[in-house]
């Protein structure tokens, strides 16, 4: 007994280390030597080599001439595919109905795909003029409030590889057209925590959004909030933007542990008259 008792203590270990260099390797882009894993996840070097022989000979991982190890397509494939989109909505789900719910206005749920934002979930407004999306719809980064707040968290690094990539239509008179401009606005964004999109894809129509962080700070998703600029006023947008950070706050939360944000905003009550029925 205790002898299986030691078996099972042990090969938890060996799970336990494995995802930290799996962890490890996910949060750098750029790949590690295994120095570095090593260095980052206190894993011994002698033992963290056996598990990424392992998992490149597996074709989870990837090592370059310079001998950087980084996540193979196998391993890209489990996280990246329908299974994880489905996930992402199966969590989501009941945090936009309770959004939407409160603010009677159309809430989205999306994440990055290429250079691009991926509607994964929308929940229409009851109200009769509304914003609508379709989940699997493809819309620009620059011009739309989720598109922006996903840029604004995203790693410095990734963030600059896909700038090139970008392409600014003027879709309005209000949208950004020139890369200065958008690096300004996204420098805005990560100060207060929330992107606006205010008239720029369509006129008449305003969203917030709010990027969804794991509990390693890592960009998962973004939730937003869309109406037409008479509901969705300037006045009421610090209300609105409130909303959606508690919503994302219960989303990283059914994600993994919660962060200290959520015991800060568990105190901030949004007054029921900001959105009436």
């Amino acid at each position: 007994m205790i002898r299986a008792r030691q078996s099972k203590s042990a090969l938890v270990g060996v799970v336990g280390k494995v995802l930290r260099i799996l962890e490890a390797l996910d949060a750098a882009p750029g790949g590690l030597q295994l120095r570095e894993i090593a260095r980052q996840t206190g894993v011994n070097k002698s033992t963290a080599y056996r598990f990424v022989a392992h998992l490149e000979s597996d074709g989870y991982l990837l090592r370059d001439g310079d001998g950087v190890y980084i996540v193979g397509p196998k391993l890209a494939r489990l996280g990246a595919g329908i299974a994880y989109h489905a996930t992402l909505r199966k969590i989501g789900r009941p945090i936009l109905a309770a959004l939407s719910n409160e603010t009677k206005e159309t809430v989205n749920l999306a994440i990055l795909e290429g250079h691009d934002v991926l509607y994964l979930d929308v929940i229409e407004s009851p109200h009769s003029f509304r914003m609508a999306s379709q989940p699997g719809m493809h819309r620009p980064l620059s011009c739309t409030a989720l598109g922006k707040a996903l840029l604004a968290f995203l790693p410095k690094e990734q963030r600059e590889e896909i700038f090139p990539a970008l392409t600014f239509e003027r879709a309005t008179s209000h949208s950004i057209t020139s890369l200065a401009r958008l690096k300004k606005e996204l420098a805005r964004i990560a100060r207060r925590g929330y992107a606006l999109d205010d008239q720029e894809a369509e006129l008449g129509a305003r969203c917030v959004a709010a990027p969804v962080l794991d509990t390693g700070e890592k960009v998962v998703a973004a939730i937003s909030l869309s109406g037409p600029v008479t509901r969705v006023s300037r006045a009421r947008v610090p209300a609105f933007a409130l909303a959606i950070k508690k919503a994302r706050e219960q989303f990283r939360r059914n994600c993994g542990s919660p962060s200290e944000e959520i015991a800060e905003l568990k105190f901030l009550r949004v007054p029921a008259a900001i959105f009436p029925a």
